[in-house]
């Protein structure tokens, strides 16, 4: 049985923010989920009921901590975000792609190929482009940091303005930390 088909005990917020509202899992390993821009709560908790084969609970005392992380984030007063993660949902390949993302300073960009390389595979931009799509953490996993070779933006889960605007703040607030 794959880790995307196990029953796990979820809890979750859902929260607002300059993008909309967010919604943020946890299991008991960690930080598991963050959709940006998400709908509303039922559409969340119906989301991490199928995916995690359980009825999600929502805590916010649990998760306030993370919360406050983010909005200290949109503020430009964090640059990196301190939580337990838990990927047990990526595959070996899609780990190390996310967990070298991580390394990316604030404010800084790289690109599909630097992190091919960065991972040992330079020929796997492709793979890396499709570990970065898969990424379950936006935001604490920074895919928006990797942009196209010639410097376009590229791709973005939540949307290429919602990439722009993070790389904005990102780019606003580096000087400011």
């Amino acid at each position: 049985m794959s880790n995307r088909l196990k029953t796990v005990k979820t809890h979750y917020i859902v929260f607002p923010s300059p993008l909309g509202l967010i919604g943020v899992a946890a299991t008991p390993a960690g930080l598991c989920c963050i959709k940006i821009k998400i709908s509303g709560e039922p559409a969340f908790r119906n989301y991490l009921q199928k995916k995690y084969r359980q009825i999600p609970e929502n805590n916010k005392a649990l998760l306030k901590n993370i919360e406050s992380q983010i909005n200290l984030y949109f503020t430009g007063k964090l640059r990196r975000l301190s939580c337990p993660l838990d990927l047990s949902q990526g595959t070996p390949f899609q780990k190390k792609v996310w967990r070298k993302l991580i390394s990316i300073p604030f404010g800084a960009t790289h690109n599909y190929e630097w992190l091919a390389i960065a991972i040992g595979n330079a020929k796997a931009c492709r793979a890396v482009g499709n570990a970065i799509g898969q990424n379950p953490l936006p935001i604490i996993i920074p895919c928006h940091r990797i942009v196209r070779k010639c410097g376009e933006l590229g791709g973005y889960s939540g949307g290429v303005h919602i990439k722009r605007f993070l790389l904005d703040l990102e780019k606003k607030s580096h000087g400011t930390v």
